[in-house]
């Protein structure tokens, strides 16, 4: 399957104001984020490197010591076992890309 329609994808509100559809590839896993002002993430860290990429929106982003708002056309790299939180300005999109891949995240493997 080297082609998937991510509208169609079942969205999953992992946390409040975050709606996310996921799917993985060979080795990287996605998500599609839809998320509402004031939605946070609070601080974590993880094993995956994980790049976002700000679509529609802006996004209060602190990774490590360092905070920047995020917006369209911004993209934040997370690096691997780096503590990261994410706090919402306006309601907005946003594409992150994980790898490897994030077994936990559930949606199809193409």
């Amino acid at each position: 399957m080297p082609f998937l329609d991510t509208n169609a994808l079942p969205q999953d509100e992992r946390r409040p104001g975050w709606l996310g559809r996921y799917f993985h590839s060979p080795t990287l896993t996605f998500a599609y984020w839809d998320f509402k002002a004031g939605a946070d993430i609070h601080a974590h860290s993880h094993e995956q490197e994980e790049i976002w990429q700000v679509l529609e929106g802006e996004l209060e982003m602190t990774i490590g010591e360092e905070t920047q708002i995020a917006g369209p056309g911004m993209v934040a790299v997370v690096p691997p076992h780096t503590a990261h939180a994410v706090v919402a300005r306006s309601d907005g999109r946003a594409i992150v890309t994980d790898f490897p891949l994030r077994p936990e995240m559930a949606g199809p493997r193409l």
